[in-house]
Formats: C-alpha cells, sequence, structure tokens
C-alpha cells in the first residue's frame, strides 16, 4: 500500500471524527437529504416543479412531521415529570408512613424477644434503615442533578436542531451539486468506484437505521412482556415510553425504571420495585447480546467487527462512537471490494 494511499486515508479518517463530532449535524442533515431525494425527484419529475421548489416542500413537510412527534412526546414527557415532582413530598409522606407503620411493628416483635437480642437486633435494623435512608437521599439527589444536566442541554439540542434543519435545506437544495463537486476530487477512471462506494455506504446507514428500528421492537416486546408478568396499569402505553426513551441518547431504559422502581420500594411495593429493577437488567442484558448480530447482519459485517466498532468507537468519542465504529468497517470494506485499497503484507 503506497504512502499516497495511507495518508488519504488518514485524512478521510479525521474528516470522518470532525463529522461524527462537531460536524454531527450537517452529517445528519446529509444522510437525511439522501434519503429524502427519491421524494424530490419524483417532484422534479412528476410534479413539474423547480429543483429548488421540490427541495423546499419536501424539506419542509418533513421539518413539519418532525416537529410535530417532538411536540407531541416531548409534552407528554415535560407535563409528566413536573406533574410528578408535584407530587413528590406526598410520595414521600406515603414512603414516612410505611417506615413509620414497619418500625412500630418491628418494636412489638421485639417485645416477643428476650432483652439482649432485642437490643442487638433492634441496633442492627436500625443502623440499616438510616442507611437506606441516607442512600434514598443520595439517589434522590442524583435524579435531581440528572434533570438539571438535562435540562442544560436543552439550549444545545435546539442550537443543534436549529443548525441540521437549516443544513438540511441548503444540502437538499444543491445535493447534485454537491455529488458533482466531491467527484471531480478523483480521476475520471476512479469516478466509478467512488460511486460504488457510495452506494455501499448508502445500504449501509439503511440497513443500521432498520436495525435499530428491529432492536426497538424487540426491546419493546421484551418490555411488554415483563411488564405484563409484573401486571403492571397501560403495559402498551408504557413499554413504548420505554422505548421512545431508550432511542434518545441523553436519557436511556434506566431513566424511566430506576425512579419508578425506587418510587415502588418507597410506596411499600417490594415486589415491583425489584421486579421493574430485575426487568432493567435482563432488557440491558438482552440488547448487548442482539445488537451487535442485528447491526452486524444490516450493515454487512460480521457480528464480533460490530462488536468491536461499537465499543472502541463508544470508548473513543462516546455515544458517536456506536454509528462511526461500523461505519470505518463498512468504507474499510467498500474500498477493498473496489480495489481501492489493498493491503498485502510481505514477509520475506
Amino acid at each position: 500500500m503506497s504512502l499516497r494511499i495511507i495518508l488519504f486515508c488518514a485524512i478521510g479518517v479525521l474528516l470522518l471524527y470532525g463529522l461524527f463530532t462537531i460536524g454531527f449535524p450537517f452529517l445528519l442533515a446529509m444522510l437525511i437529504a439522501i434519503f429524502l431525494e427519491p421524494l424530490v425527484q419524483w417532484l422534479v419529475k412528476y410534479g413539474r416543479m423547480n429543483r429548488l421548489l421540490a427541495a423546499l416542500v419536501i424539506c419542509t413537510l418533513f421539518t413539519g412531521a418532525l416537529l410535530g412527534f417532538f411536540s407531541l412526546v416531548g409534552f407528554k414527557m415535560v407535563s409528566e415529570t413536573i406533574q410528578f415532582w408535584k407530587n413528590a413530598p406526598d410520595y414521600l409522606n406515603d414512603a414516612k408512613l410505611f417506615f413509620d407503620d414497619t418500625t412500630e411493628k418491628t418494636r412489638l416483635f421485639y417485645s416477643t424477644l428476650p432483652q439482649g437480642i432485642a437490643e442487638q437486633l433492634q441496633g442492627v435494623v436500625e443502623t440499616g434503615i438510616n442507611t437506606v435512608t441516607e442512600n434514598l437521599k443520595g439517589i434522590l439527589t442524583a435524579i435531581s442533578s440528572y434533570f438539571l444536566n438535562v435540562a442544560k442541554t436543552i439550549p444545545n439540542l435546539l442550537i443543534f436542531f436549529v443548525v441540521f434543519i437549516i443544513g438540511l435545506y441548503l444540502i437538499s437544495i444543491s445535493l447534485p451539486n454537491l455529488l458533482r463537486s466531491f467527484l471531480q476530487l478523483f480521476e475520471i477512471k476512479s469516478q466509478s468506484k467512488v460511486i460504488s462506494v457510495l452506494n455501499d455506504l448508502r445500504r449501509a446507514v439503511l440497513g443500521f437505521l432498520f436495525a435499530q428500528f428491529l432492536i426497538s421492537l424487540l426491546t419493546y416486546i421484551v418490555t411488554l412482556i415483563g411488564l405484563l408478568f409484573l401486571r403492571v396499569d397501560y403495559p402498551l402505553a408504557i413499554a413504548l415510553l420505554i422505548v421512545i426513551v431508550d432511542i434518545l441518547p441523553i436519557l436511556g431504559t434506566s431513566a424511566v425504571l430506576v425512579p419508578w422502581a425506587i418510587y415502588s420500594m418507597l410506596a411499600g411495593n417490594m415486589h415491583l420495585g425489584i421486579g421493574l429493577l430485575v426487568l432493567l437488567l435482563f432488557i440491558m442484558i438482552f440488547r448487548k447480546l442482539i445488537e451487535p448480530k442485528i447491526i452486524g447482519d444490516a450493515v454487512g459485517i460480521n457480528a464480533l467487527a460490530a462488536l468491536v466498532s461499537m465499543y472502541i468507537g463508544f470508548k473513543l468519542i462516546g455515544v458517536i462512537g456506536l454509528i462511526f465504529g461500523p461505519v470505518l468497517i463498512i468504507i474499510y470494506q467498500a474500498l477493498r471490494r473496489v480495489g481501492m485499497l489493498k493491503i498485502n503484507i510481505k514477509l520475506d
């Protein structure tokens, strides 16, 4: 492999890293624009519109649908969260009554025991209660800090969204010109290979999105079965909420199940609280087992390569690395397939 190819690959990796970190809103806008391109071309061909008007119509419809979805889901989540914190004092009072009742029953139990044993047992129980109380205070403080940190990210998310939408419009309008400008960076005889690599990457990204949908569907089924087993109210809606929250990078399944389990324990429903924690553990293990296999099959790489690339990417650059790692593997395989990247190690 020549020095020029190595330099080209290094520059490409750096550019990809920049797109997946600082330039992520533009990368996302470009991907969405590529997926919307067939609709734009359809309007140009059958709607007798020029490129500018067709792109504006499709991007506006997409933006409206996106805003409508997040408005409905976001409003519901925020209102439910506000209502929960309004009722938090009542929840804590219920928990206090539960502890007081338990303490009274324990004192009655002490009266039936010999004095020495009763004192020792009482000391152990009081120490345990104090430890649990302090831990619960720490957990509540951590939850409050978590929601505060989420609130702090809202301005950044708004800026991200505005940049993404503006980028989507601009990229969609000028997508053919961008593609031609990109291909002009390569020799005429190499452009067909570059197009082949881009097509492979497009299919892999579509496969990745389908894989995420399939993982979410399987997570929903597992969560629903767990909630039905625990006999909670509204299992269909709650399972859907858990899956939606799990998709969001800043939250996750634990953002729903952990506070719910804590409240259930404080209210005296230990069976439900422990069951929710067991369900959370099962969901996490289930996702870790199926995610590499499903993603690997969908994007065309084996499960081990998908797992290793996702893990290394996550460790290096965080959540974005879960996508960045497999993308590098996909690009590497596509370059090898078209002959743009050849590695032949010679030992003698």
